[in-house]
């Protein structure tokens, strides 16, 4: 392969350049408002480092190349990073632009004859892996972001609900029992507790999302003294409508912060969507190796085609649009059981209510996880 075209390449760099960016500026929207293009800035990098591709390379030793390929996925790990930073820029964009790049390295090194088909195969490769860096690195950037916005948020968010929460505790010894104010503060004390666990829901959706899981530890519980504090805190808000059903303590090794997660969600949704007045069940259940708890409710049941979406995040059945929250309690519930390494099943029909079944191994599985540094 000769030099010519690498020779040309380096000849037209500022020309590729200017007519570049005239395009981008007119074909893609969200460059309008940016005062800097990154790939504008280093694309004299990546032009040159593209015509010592296109050059004779036997003349050139091994580390040469190396590090010539090292310093465009390097200008290209930029691009793909102070895109993500701008909120109007998408990946459809960013990958544009280089499509922009391709036709106009074309063009003007065309604009006489055509290339070599080898001069054509290095060009379009350069390109293509060039693409591939920048959108990686798009899309990191972009996870890294919402991961630091959903934290912030969360932090800056917990401060008010703190202080509303607190209030509220100091206020409520002040009533009587059947005093109307005191009924007041505590709904508003439940309040307060679901918005902390909305926050919360939030957080662990958006990390699980950028690939991270939920931190789990292990301890002894008193699964029957748990879900027996749960239903104190709900009867507050919710009425004494709620039946325990369980033979004798029931122990499991697991976490018991993150089962109450579970457990709160369940029932709150057996409340929201299911018949009102009506008993709400929990059964506890358990065998040498597995501890089983049933949360059941009257009412309308689930469709089957809504059952299939009921665990995914940001998805609800048609019949519960008018209810309130994210959307990610049950992605969350089952996140949280698999965690433990058990399962969470639905069952609903007409007549017969809605349950959701949670079966988690009692130890040997769960302490294997605590061993492992599950989370």
């Amino acid at each position: 392969m000769t030099n010519q075209t690498s020779s040309c390449l380096k000849q037209n760099s500022q020309k590729i350049i200017e007519m570049w960016e005239v395009r981008v500026r007119a074909e893609i929207a969200a460059s309008k408002h940016q005062s800097s293009l990154v790939l504008r800035d280093s694309l004299p990098h990546y032009l040159n480092h593209l015509a010592d591709d296109l050059s004779n390379q036997s003349e050139r030793t091994t580390s040469q190349i190396i590090i010539t390929r090292l310093q465009s996925i390097q200008v290209s790990i930029e691009h793909g990073q102070e895109r993500a930073g701008y909120a109007d820029y998408s990946l459809p964009q960013l990958m544009f632009e280089y499509s922009i790049l391709r036709q106009i390295i074309f063009q003007i090194l065309e604009a006489e004859a055509p290339l070599a088909a080898r001069e054509r195969d290095i060009i379009i490769s350069s390109l293509e892996q060039a693409v591939s860096d920048a959108a990686t690195q798009f899309s990191q950037t972009l996870q890294d972001i919402q991961e630091l916005f959903m934290v912030t948020l969360t932090h800056d968010l917990r401060g008010p609900l703190n202080v509303i929460k607190m209030g509220a505790q100091l206020t409520l010894p002040q009533f009587k029992a059947g005093d109307r104010h005191r009924d007041i503060v505590a709904k508003m004390l439940v309040a307060a507790d679901r918005l902390n666990s909305m926050i919360q829901n939030l957080l662990d959706a958006s990390r699980l999302r950028a690939g991270y899981s939920l931190t789990v530890e292990f301890e002894e519980c008193n699964l029957n003294s748990l879900v027996k504090d749960i239903v104190e805190d709900l009867a507050l808000a919710y009425g004494d409508r709620f039946v325990i059903c369980s033979d004798a303590d029931v122990w499991i090794s697991c976490s018991p912060k993150e089962v109450r997660r579970v457990i709160e969600n369940l029932a709150t949704n057996a409340v929201k969507y299911g018949a009102s007045a009506t008993p709400i069940t929990f059964v506890i259940q358990q065998t040498e190796t597995n501890v089983s708890f049933t949360i059941h409710n009257e009412g309308q049941p689930i469709d089957s085609s809504a059952q299939s979406i009921l665990f995914q995040q940001f998805r609800r059945s048609t019949f519960t649009d008018d209810q309130t929250g994210w959307g990610l309690g049950l992605f969350l519930v089952k996140n949280i059981v698999e965690a433990h390494h058990g399962t969470i099943t639905v069952s609903s029909e007409a007549g017969k209510g809605t349950s959701f079944i949670v079966e988690l191994p009692r130890h040997s599985q769960a302490q294997n996880s605590q061993a492992q540094g599950a989370g």
